[in-house]
C-alpha cells in the first residue's frame, strides 16, 4: 500500500454579496432624462409658430454675440464653427456674409407673401396665372418670380412688350408692395436662345434689361412708390430657374425681390458682400 497522502479537493462555492444600489441611481437618471425629453416634446407640440422661431433663433445665436448683444442670428453654417472641411488643414470656416432673416422680418415678409397670394386669388383672370407665379422667402428677402410658359409668355416674343395679363398682375401687386417700407429690386432673365446677330448687336443682355425696365414702369403705373426701387437690372441667361434646362421657358422670367432691410443697407453702403 502506498504511503502517499490522499488529498481531497473540495470546491468552495462563494455566495454573491449585495452589489449595492449604483444601478438604481443610473436608472433613475435615465428615467429623469427621458421624462424631461417627453416634457420638451409636449411643450414644443403646443408652441405657436412664433415661439418655435424664437427658440430656434435662441439656439442658433453664438454665445459671444448673445453676451455682447450683437447679431442674433448665427453666421456659421456649421454646428461646430471654426473648422474647415478638412480637419488636417488650418483653414478655418468662412463666415457667411448673408445673414438669415430675423424673426420679425420673416413675419412681415410671410404676411406680405400671403397678401400677394390673396390678391391673385381674388381675381379670376389672375388665378389662371398661379402656376406661373413663384413666391418664396430667400436670404435676401421675399422673392417673387413671374415665369413664362410656351403657351402663355409674359412678353411678346423677343421683345419687351408686356402682355396684358402681366400688366394687370404687376399693377395688382404694386399697392400691396407699398405696404412694407422695404426696398425692391427687379431683374429680368432670359433663356439661352441667342439672337442672330450675336453679342455684337441686340442680345439677351439688352432684352432682359429692357424687360426689367418695362416691369418697373408697369409697377409704377400701378401705384408703386418709385423711391422704393433700389436696383433694376438684366441678367440675360446667367441664372437659370430652379431645375430648368438652358432653353426652358421658365428661364424667361421677371424676378422682384422685396429686400431684407440689412441686405438693402449693405447694397447702399457698397458693402454687398460683407467685409472680409
Amino acid at each position: 500500500m502506498s504511503d502517499r497522502p490522499i488529498i481531497i479537493r473540495r470546491k468552495k462555492v462563494a455566495k454573491h454579496g449585495h452589489h449595492g444600489g449604483a444601478w438604481k441611481i443610473a436608472f433613475a437618471d435615465f428615467m429623469t432624462a427621458l421624462m424631461a425629453l417627453f416634457l420638451v416634446l409636449w411643450v414644443l407640440s403646443n408652441a405657436s409658430k412664433n415661439d418655435k422661431e424664437a427658440i430656434a433663433e435662441y439656439f442658433s445665436t453664438p454665445l459671444l454675440a448673445a453676451i455682447s448683444k450683437g447679431e442674433r442670428t448665427a453666421n456659421s453654417a456649421s454646428a461646430i464653427p471654426g473648422g474647415g472641411p478638412d480637419p488636417r488643414t488650418t483653414q478655418g470656416e468662412k463666415t457667411r456674409h448673408t445673414p438669415r432673416l430675423s424673426g420679425e422680418e420673416r413675419r412681415h415678409l410671410e404676411s406680405l407673401k400671403q397678401r400677394l397670394n390673396n390678391a391673385v386669388d381674388r381675381d379670376p383672370q389672375l388665378r389662371e396665372l398661379k402656376q406661373q407665379i413663384a413666391i418664396e422667402l430667400s436670404p435676401e428677402g421675399l422673392r417673387v418670380q413671374l415665369l413664362d410658359t410656351d403657351k402663355r409668355p409674359m412678353f411678346e416674343l423677343g421683345s419687351a412688350n408686356v402682355a396684358p395679363y402681366l400688366s394687370k398682375l404687376l399693377k395688382t401687386f404694386a399697392p400691396v408692395l407699398n405696404e412694407l417700407p422695404n426696398r425692391i429690386q427687379i431683374s429680368g432673365h432670359t433663356d439661352s436662345h441667342p439672337y442672330p446677330g450675336g453679342d455684337a448687336g441686340y442680345n439677351n443682355w439688352d432684352l432682359s434689361a429692357d424687360r426689367a425696365k418695362a416691369s418697373r414702369q408697369e409697377l409704377v403705373a400701378g401705384g408703386l412708390d418709385s423711391d422704393k426701387l433700389l436696383r433694376v437690372s438684366g441678367m440675360a441667361d446667367r441664372i437659370r430657374f430652379h431645375g430648368a434646362g438652358p432653353y426652358d421657358a421658365a428661364n424667361r422670367r421677371i424676378e422682384i425681390i422685396v429686400l431684407d432691410r440689412r441686405v438693402a443697407e449693405r447694397i447702399l453702403s457698397q458693402d454687398e458682400y460683407g467685409t472680409p
